[in-house]
């Protein structure tokens, strides 16, 4: 399989959020912005408009990696790895695609400060044409108390801010405004919680406090409750699967919406917390991360989640390594796809819960203990996976077919956090 061909036609960009931790410690978030510089120019609202007089016209797609590190965000050419801009943004930045392939959204002080990663596709009768401009992070911030999960579903992009409940709901087209305008609705309390946008018009949201976490409820767009499950504990994460069901991690076991009510699936442990998942809509299984020790300071856990959301079935796989919060994600076909500590990306078919294959990519790592500190981190799109490794400030290309690593590059920074967009 030709690179060009596995990353270029890459047209759908997975949803829902980029794996996250379950903490509430902010104070790393960064705020401070020295420059939009290195190679990028635009003041952000040029940018957002296909006719903008930075935008050239392409002939296909031309996907790209957003990166953060230390210190800053870096655009790379997803085909080539090349750097295309560095833009300087000071300390800690997390990074949530908004779902249309050329967006995201930066936690920064003040709320979630949309980036423009500068390449998108519109269509034109039969066919489309593609464009590639600049990077830019834009002025846009939609303001919220400590910015959480973003969440893009059924063709809604749902942010969540956990310092004040707020919920603010877009539809994803509207990212190619300038300013779009969301649709505003609280949670009961402030909590690091989680919300999604369900066909209809209902939101699924997640219910607690600042000291602990229930479950979820459902509303309709009337903001009638139509559903509600308080039996799970410390809830964290969500997964969309095929049929619009919506999965939710808890300390003992997961928590499944489907036709049109909650479901609890218990863990086979007293404690066995599912905190991180990794979701695809065209799939009935779900993938997530599995621990066991209620009092670890960091657990390393070795074992994953297999969630059957039709057979209402949870199925635990040994993968002979840990693993992070960073390690999970789907493949083409719906396969699971994590990234080991002993440098290996392992494949797992859901349907058989069992590891398929084992590709070797990088040295054996250690996941550091402050969750904020960069390790090596996975992230799939179409039929390849990029996989970096900040100790050696590299990141590589994998072919999923064969395992076979396509390209290497050495970076300017040891990489943190790492996604991307389709173009």
């Amino acid at each position: 399989m030709l690179l060009g061909t596995a990353v270029v036609a890459s047209a759908l960009l997975m949803g829902g959020c980029q794996p996250g931790d379950d903490t509430t410690d902010y104070d790393a978030v960064g705020q401070d912005e020295k420059s939009s510089g290195g190679e990028s120019s635009g003041d952000g609202k040029d940018a957002a408009k296909s006719d903008d007089g930075h935008a050239q016209e392409v002939a296909a797609a031309q996907p790209r990696l957003v990166t953060t590190y230390d210190g800053g965000i870096m655009t790379l050419d997803a085909t080539t790895l090349d750097v295309i801009a560095d833009t300087k943004l000071e300390g800690f930045n997390r990074l949530n695609p908004v779902g249309d392939d050329r967006h995201l959204m930066v936690s920064v002080a003040e709320g979630f400060r949309l980036f423009d990663a500068g390449v998108w596709t519109q269509p034109h009768g039969d066919h489309t044409h593609s464009y590639a401009a600049d990077p830019v992070l834009t002025d846009t911030v939609f303001d919220t108390e400590l910015p959480g999960h973003v969440v893009s579903h059924d063709g809604s992009t749902v942010l969540f801010g956990d310092g004040d409940g707020k919920i603010q709901t877009f539809d994803t087209d509207d990212f190619a405004e300038d300013e779009p305008t969301p649709e505003v609705l609280e949670a009961e309390e402030p909590h690091h919680g989680v919300a999604v946008r369900l066909s209809g018009g209902k939101t699924l949201h997640t219910i607690g406090t600042e000291d602990e976490r229930a479950g979820a409820k459902v509303i309709d767009k009337s903001g009638k409750e139509i559903a509600r499950s308080e039996e799970c504990p410390g809830v964290h994460g969500e997964a969309s699967a095929k049929d619009e069901v919506i999965a939710l991690g808890c300390e003992d076991g997961i928590l499944l919406f489907k036709d049109g009510k909650f479901e609890k699936l218990d863990a086979p442990d007293d404690f066995g917390r599912i905190g991180n998942q990794a979701g695809d809509e065209d799939s009935r299984y779900v993938l997530g991360d599995y621990k066991v020790d209620e009092d670890a300071e960091l657990e390393r856990p070795e074992r994953v989640s297999v969630t059957d959301t039709k057979e209402n079935t949870l199925s635990l796989v040994d993968l002979g390594a840990s693993y992070s919060f960073r390690s999970l994600d789907r493949g083409p076909e719906g396969e699971g796809v994590v990234l080991t500590t002993d440098g290996t990306l392992k494949i797992i078919d859901p349907a058989t819960a069992s590891v398929t294959e084992e590709y070797p990519v990088i040295d054996a790592w250690e996941e550091p203990v402050e969750w904020q500190k960069a390790r090596p981190t996975l992230f799939v799109q179409d039929e390849v996976a990029y996989v970096s490794d900040p100790a050696e400030q590299a990141i590589h290309i994998v072919d999923l077919d064969d395992g076979e690593v396509m390209a290497s590059e050495k970076l300017p920074h040891a990489t943190n956090e790492l996604t991307g967009v389709a173009g």
